[in-house]
């Protein structure tokens, strides 16, 4: 029984987090009409691939019994696909030279990333090959993956309090999509009952922390909501009792 309601939640948590994976198509979309990258950072789609494969990896039986996760080990494949994708796209349209503002000399930001992503191919590799040849059973791979995953997915939730903050500090919600922070909570909280069903603590742990930040900014979304003025400048800018007024929190 069970087991069939775990299948279920799978499946469940499957399709949520496909649609999350798509999410960024959109930005993608216009970054090739634009054929132009624009102020957007590759930074978060690296992330996201190492955690996919991380977490792909896990699932596999090399790592799990068998093919008890292997809802994960789909959905992953599916977000290494997207995430790779959005990547290469991001390689093609980004510029050869970008004046830094903090180092003044410009920098090659194509190099910059193919760099960053190279090195999560090397970590890929490392954690792939320990976890075949030098642990022995499925427990202690699922200790050594599973520690590592844990790690990345945390600090991928922990990215969007920054959008919180900026949310907080403009009062307007223009810089944290409704939709995005739905769908985060529903595959943070899917991928949690999924793990609580297997008795899975990786799974569970940080897809907790996950639900945890999603209600966060689920939380402030609806507060902030109401601000009827456009977002104002966040550096040097004082916000005034008037300003404050406007917006009923």
């Amino acid at each position: 029984m069970v087991t069939s309601i775990r299948v279920i939640v799978g499946i469940i948590g499957s399709v949520v987090c496909v649609l999350l994976y798509a999410v960024p198509v959109l930005t993608f979309k216009r970054v090739v009409k634009e054929a132009s990258v624009g102020e957007f950072s590759c930074v978060p789609y690296i992330l996201a691939l190492f955690s996919a494969f991380t977490w792909g990896w896990y699932g596999f039986p090399i790592v799990s019994d068998g093919w008890e996760n292997l809802s994960l080990f789909g959905t992953c494949a599916v977000g290494v696909l997207f995430e790779a994708s959005f990547v290469v796209v991001y390689v093609w349209f980004a510029p050869r030279d970008k004046k830094n503002i903090i180092c003044r000399p410009a920098f090659n930001l194509q190099k910059s990333v193919v760099l960053m992503v190279s090195l999560v191919v090397a970590t890929l590799c490392v954690i792939v090959s320990l976890s075949s040849f030098v642990f022995h059973t499925h427990h202690m791979r699922k200790q050594f993956v599973g520690s590592i995953g844990i790690v990345t997915s945390i600090s991928m939730y922990s990215a969007p309090l920054v959008a919180v903050k900026q949310v907080i500090l403009t009062k307007s919600v223009e810089f944290m999509p409704f939709y995005l922070s739905l769908f985060s909570l529903l595959t943070s909280f899917t991928w949690m009952l999924y793990g609580i069903l297997g008795r899975d603590p990786y799974l569970t742990a940080p897809n907790g922390a996950g639900c945890l930040t999603g209600l966060l900014q689920i939380a402030v979304y609806c507060i902030y909501s109401r601000c009827n003025r456009p977002p104002k400048a966040v550096n040097g800018a004082t916000t005034s009792r008037e300003d404050a007024n406007d917006c009923k929190v």
